[in-house]
Order: C-alpha cells, then structure tokens, then sequence
C-alpha cells in the first residue's frame, strides 16, 4: 500500500474538494441525470448521456480522494523543531551559483505541487536534491538541460 506525504494545507484542500463534490456536484448530477431520463428515448438522449460520463468521472474523483485520505501521512512541519535542514514541507529559497538567480519553494507531496505557487513534488529532482541539506550547502540537480548547481539561503517551516 503506498503512502502519500502531505502537508497539512494539502490534507486540507483534498478534504473540501471531497466535501465539495459528494454534498454538491454529486446531487446536481444525480438531478441532471433525472432531468434527462424525462426527456425520453435514452438511446438518443445527449444530455444523459453527458450527465451519466460526468458522474462517472466524479465519483472515479471521490473514490482517488477517499484513497489518498486513507493512505496519506499528514506532516505539519510546524511542530518540527527547526534545524535549518531540509525537510517536507519547508519553504527553501535556493539561489543558482552561476547566475545568482533566487528562487523560493515549498517542497509538498505530489497531489499538492503546483509550480505556478512554488510547490514542488517531494518526488521532483531538486527536492530530492535538496532533502536532508541544511542552509549554506551547495546542491548539484541534474536536470534534463543539464546540471544546476544551487546553494541553500535559507530554510524556513511556515
């Protein structure tokens, strides 16, 4: 059985996307889909059709979220003792050798990565990179362009 890491404010988004569908977008499916049985002949019926497909892809959502839930280790890196090293769930701001060029991210689990926010999966080269060092260390991430040297300013547990 895999786990999932997750951070305290991705347990909690899964959680309302959870809420979200089974107390509002399942019951409005469920109307839609009787809405357009009345409607008749089923065979040629567009709109059931639609609305029988999007409950299917709903509740295959409910049941990938109910597994996630199940299976996840909710880290609240809050209550770790800061060491400056890093960990899941801090935010480390890296700054690249050659070019001097910063960049600030969190390192989540992979449901929670988004890198328009600065998230970065757990599972992502540069975090794995970056895990179990501390301020100050130079990182070397291989990356499809190439390798990236990048030392760590600064580690912070928000």
């Amino acid at each position: 059985m895999n786990k999932y890491p997750m951070t305290v404010q991705g347990a909690r988004a899964l959680e309302e996307e959870h809420a979200h569908l089974t107390k509002v977008v399942r019951p409005k499916l469920s109307q839609d889909i009787g809405t357009a049985r009345e409607l008749g002949d089923l065979k040629e019926n567009a709109e059931y059709h639609a609305a029988r497909e999007q409950q299917g892809m709903v509740e295959a959502r409910i049941r990938d979220i109910e597994g996630r839930l199940q299976n996840s280790v909710v880290i609240d890196v809050t209550t770790i003792a800061h060491t400056g090293k890093v960990i899941f769930g801090t935010t480390v701001e890296i700054a690249n050798v050659e070019t001097d060029e910063s960049v600030t991210y969190q390192i989540v689990g992979e449901d929670e990565a988004d890198i328009k926010l600065g998230k970065i999966s757990v599972a992502s080269p540069i975090a794995r990179a970056l895990i179990a060092k501390e301020e100050g260390d130079v990182v070397v991430v291989k990356t499809p362009g190439g390798v990236i040297e990048y030392e760590i300013v600064e580690v912070r547990h928000i």
